[in-house]
């Protein structure tokens, strides 16, 4: 992990608040990840996380590095990832944050189901590719160019209209975002 240091506690809640600290310095808003303030979820997802949140982050890694396969050395954007819950206030599954460096992919795995966190790495990853936020052209070429590599189906897109990106590749959401960061459902591949 780059930028962030997670303290070696052996108690699972510290190292999870740490980590949740950190995350919040890499977020657009650090109240986009606001359950350290939270008393009554804190708990759960804290020990959660400072058991289970290295083997997450080495996943969406995977997916990083299978994003910087689809282009040459020179093309690669400097990105790391970390997975994060986010606030759902604010409505988003993932975010790039273009003020770090290196950039920083910010994804909320328990929005989505296990099998599309490389979907939400991609979306994150076009962003980073085409420089800048928004769903315009270069980030469609971006885009199109991953999906090609990671054999994704290729987005429907016409000029003008890359907009209609800004939910793709397609993900299939889950019941309740905040399980996953509990200890409840898709967690189970990652227990020991």
């Amino acid at each position: 992990m780059d930028s962030l240091i997670i303290t070696a506690s052996l108690d699972p809640f510290i190292r999870g608040l740490d980590y949740l600290y950190g995350v919040r310095g890499l977020a657009l808003d650090p109240d986009m990840v606001n359950w350290v303030y939270d008393l009554e979820q804190r708990s759960p997802i804290c020990t959660w996380i400072g058991q289970h949140i290295e083997a997450v982050n080495t996943q969406l890694n995977v997916y990083l590095q299978a994003c910087h396969n689809c282009f040459h050395p020179w093309e690669q954007p400097a990105i790391q990832v970390f997975a994060a819950p986010l606030a759902q206030s604010f409505g988003i599954d993932a975010l790039c944050n273009f003020q770090t460096q290196p950039l920083t992919i910010l994804v909320d795995v328990g929005r989505v189901e296990p099998e599309d966190w490389l979907r939400l790495v991609v979306h994150e990853y076009a962003h980073a590719h085409a420089g800048s936020p928004g769903h315009h052209s270069q980030f469609a070429r971006s885009l199109g160019h991953l999906c090609l590599g990671l054999e994704i189906e290729l987005p429907l897109c016409q000029p003008g209209r890359e907009e209609n990106l800004r939910f793709y590749p397609h993900c299939l959401a889950t019941a309740d975002p905040l399980a996953f960061w509990q200890g409840k459902g898709a967690r189970r591949r990652f227990d020991a």
